[in-house]
C-alpha cells in the first residue's frame, strides 16, 4: 500500500571498499520550484516525480582496530572513525557525487560521532566546488558550496540501545547516552546544516530497547523522512542494522546477513503531487546484493 500526506542484527564489516551503481533515472525537480510549479500548473493536474533514498553506515570505527582504546575513552561507546574510515567516507561521496544520475538535497545522520564523521566527509565530497580526484579526505578539499546540500542531526537513525549493539560494560552506568548537538553540528562543513528542520524524533529511544523495536524505528524513520521531503532525495547515515533494515524492509523474503563500512542501500518510489498534497507508492530497492556493500539473501 502506498502513503499519502500534506506537503508542509549489527553487521561485521569485511573491510572491501563498496562499489557504486548508476542508474538512469530522472533528476528530482528542486523543492522549490516545485513549489513554483504548484503554484501555477491547473489543481487538477497530477505531476510525478521519482524520490531515492540512500541508506549508508558509517566508516571503520576505531575500537574495531585498536581495543585498548576504550580503556582511556570518556565515551567508551561512542568511538570515532579511524583515518581509513574518514578516507572511505570521502571516497564514497565523491562516488555519489560522480555516479549517481539524481542530486542529493538533504542528508540526515545519527548523533553518534562515527556517523556525523561520515556524514561531514560525505558532504564535502559532494559540496566541494573543485572536484579533484587525487582529493583523499574533505582536509583536501579547498572550497565548498553549502547550498548544494544540507545536514540535520536526527536521533531516530540512532545506534541501537541495547547489550546487542553496545556491549553493557562501556555503556553509560547510567543508561543515558548525552549528545552535545551544537558541538556534533560544528564538525559538519560550514553553512551546510539546516537550523529550521525539526527532528522526527525528539529524543533517544530507551536503553534496552528490544532489537524488534529498533528495527521498527529504522523501518519508521527512513519512511518519515522520505514523508517529510517527498520531493527531495534523501542520504541517511546510521548503523548497519539501519542499512539492513532498509533493504529487509522493502524487499520481502529478504535476509541481510553483512553490511560493510560505508555501505549503502538505494530506495525509490513514485511520488506524485497535486493542489498541497502527494501521494506516494511503495520503496523499490535497487541495491543488488554484495554491489554497494550489501550483502543479502533470499529467505
Amino acid at each position: 500500500m502506498g502513503r499519502t500526506g500534506t506537503l508542509c542484527n549489527c553487521f561485521i564489516a569485511s573491510f572491501r571498499t563498496p562499489i557504486s551503481i548508476c542508474r538512469l533515472k530522472k533528476p528530482l525537480i528542486p523543492w522549490r520550484k516545485l513549489n513554483l510549479m504548484a503554484a501555477s500548473m491547473d489543481p487538477s493536474d497530477t505531476k510525478t516525480y521519482q524520490q531515492n533514498v540512500l541508506v549508508m553506515r558509517h566508516g571503520d570505527r576505531l575500537d574495531n582496530f585498536d581495543p585498548t582504546w576504550e580503556k582511556t575513552a570518556d565515551r567508551p561507546w561512542d568511538p570515532p572513525l579511524i583515518q581509513n574510515g574518514l578516507h572511505r567516507a570521502f571516497g564514497t561521496g565523491r562516488e555519489f557525487r560522480t555516479r549517481l544520475p539524481f542530486p542529493i538535497h538533504r542528508v540526515f545522520v545519527s548523533p553518534f560521532l562515527r556517523c556525523i564523521q561520515t556524514a561531514s566527509e560525505v558532504v564535502a565530497a559532494l559540496c566541494s566546488v573543485d572536484d579533484d580526484p587525487n582529493a583523499k579526505s574533505s582536509n583536501d578539499v579547498v572550497a565548498i558550496d553549502p547550498s548544494r546540500v544540507k545536514v540535520s542531526i536526527e536521533y531516530g537513525l540512532c545506534e541501537m540501545l541495547n547489550k546487542t549493539a553496545i556491549r553493557i560494560d562501556v555503556a553509560p552506568k547510567d543508561g543515558i547516552f548525552r549528545f552535545d548537538v551544537p558541538q556534533l553540528e560544528a564538525l559538519l562543513p560550514s553553512g551546510t546544516v539546516d537550523p529550521t528542520v525539526e527532528p522526527v524524533y525528539k529524543e533517544l529511544p530507551q536503553w534496552e530497547e528490544t532489537v524488534r523495536d529498533a528495527r521498527s524505528r529504522y523501518e519508521q524513520i527512513i519512511k518519515a523522512l522520505a514523508d517529510k521531503y517527498p520531493s527531495q532525495n534523501l542520504l541517511l547515515v546510521t548503523h548497519g542494522e539501519g542499512v539492513g533494515v532498509s533493504v529487509s524492509a522493502f524487499k520481502e523474503d529478504t535476509n541481510v546477513i553483512e553490511v560493510d563500512y560505508c555501505a549503502y542501500s538505494e530506495l525509490t518510489r513514485q511520488v506524485s503531487l497535486k493542489n498541497e498534497s502527494f501521494s506516494a507508492g511503495n520503496f523499490k530497492v535497487l541495491t543488488e546484493s554484495g554491489q554497494t556493500g550489501v550483502t543479502y539473501i533470499a529467505e
